[in-house]
Formats: C-alpha cells, sequence, structure tokens
C-alpha cells in the first residue's frame, strides 16, 4: 500500500493537491470516538438540503457527497441536489432563497420530483430540464469536484448495488 502525502497530486484526478481534496473528505468521513451512551446520528436527505439551503442564503460556494448525493452550491445563492446512479437534479435555492424540493423519505425509502438531468460535456456542466428537454450550461457549477466525486462513489459501490437505488417505475406501493 502506498501512502499519499499531503501536498501530492489527489489520486482521485481532479489536479488538486491531496490535502485540498480528498484528505478532508477522508478526515470528516472518519467516525469520531463517541461515548458508548451517545445515540448515532443518521443524516437526512431533509436535513442535508436545509445545510445546503442556508450555505446558498449566505452566497457561500459549498461541495459535498453522501452517499450518491452531491450536494453544491454557489457564490451566487443557487444550489443544486444531484443523484449520480441517473443523474437527475434539482435546485434547492435560487439567489440565496430556498426553493421547496417535494421529498418523501422514511428508513427504506426516498422519493423525490426530480426537474432536471445532467452531464458533464466538455468540461462544463449541462442541465437538461424535465418539462421542456430545454438544456442550459451551468457555468458556476464545481465541474471539476462534480466528476471527481462521481468516480469516487463508483468506485467506492458495486455497480450491482448502485443499479439497485432505484425501484422500478411500475413497483407497487407500500
Amino acid at each position: 500500500m502506498v501512502k499519499i502525502g499531503r501536498n501530492h497530486p489527489c489520486p482521485c484526478g481532479s489536479g488538486k493537491k491531496y490535502k485540498r481534496c480528498c484528505l478532508t473528505a477522508e478526515q470528516f468521513a472518519k467516525p469520531a470516538v463517541q461515548a458508548q451512551d451517545a445515540p448515532t446520528i443518521v443524516p437526512t436527505l431533509k436535513a442535508e438540503i436545509a445545510k445546503l439551503q442556508q450555505t446558498a442564503q449566505r452566497k457561500e460556494a459549498s461541495f459535498w457527497e453522501l452517499g450518491v448525493f452531491l450536494f453544491f452550491s454557489t457564490t451566487a445563492g443557487d444550489a443544486w441536489l444531484l443523484e449520480i446512479t441517473e443523474t437527475d437534479a434539482a435546485q434547492v435555492a435560487r439567489n440565496g432563497e430556498a426553493i421547496e424540493l417535494p421529498i418523501e423519505e422514511n428508513e427504506q425509502t426516498i422519493a423525490i420530483n426530480w426537474s432536471h438531468t445532467f452531464k458533464l460535456q466538455d468540461k462544463q456542466f449541462v442541465l437538461t430540464s424535465y418539462e421542456n428537454n430545454q438544456e442550459n450550461i451551468l457555468t458556476a457549477a464545481p465541474s471539476q469536484q462534480i466528476y471527481a466525486a462521481i468516480r469516487r462513489i463508483r468506485k467506492r459501490y458495486d455497480q450491482a448495488l448502485l443499479d439497485q437505488v432505484h425501484l422500478p417505475q411500475d413497483a407497487p406501493d407500500a
């Protein structure tokens, strides 16, 4: 096993130094030592979206991932939620104002009303609206970070597991 130095290029291929890219993410991913009586906190998608909306309200650029979800906000106050298995996207803030995103979340499933699909094309983040199939390039999107995160997630999870993320469209309601 090779040890990666803090100042070496990041192995994810982002072009950044390891200390400015995945090292920080790995430090946050490691579970902190907890007392035996302390409850385990499981993040919810709604809580992560609320955190993202607060970041957008402050007009701060941010980016993080949780499972197959990517979250980012821009200095213009826009914020997006991405899901990488079917490249779905939904805007959750515009100009610092939160946008309500209908989500049904329980212990087994999460149902989201996605508004767009996304793709990375020629190093640009391209959104396609489900409503009218109109394509828009989001120039403020952290395309390089999104690309690197998708690669990390696809390496971390087996493709068979990623294929199971979505229920068939004709699945009966439980």
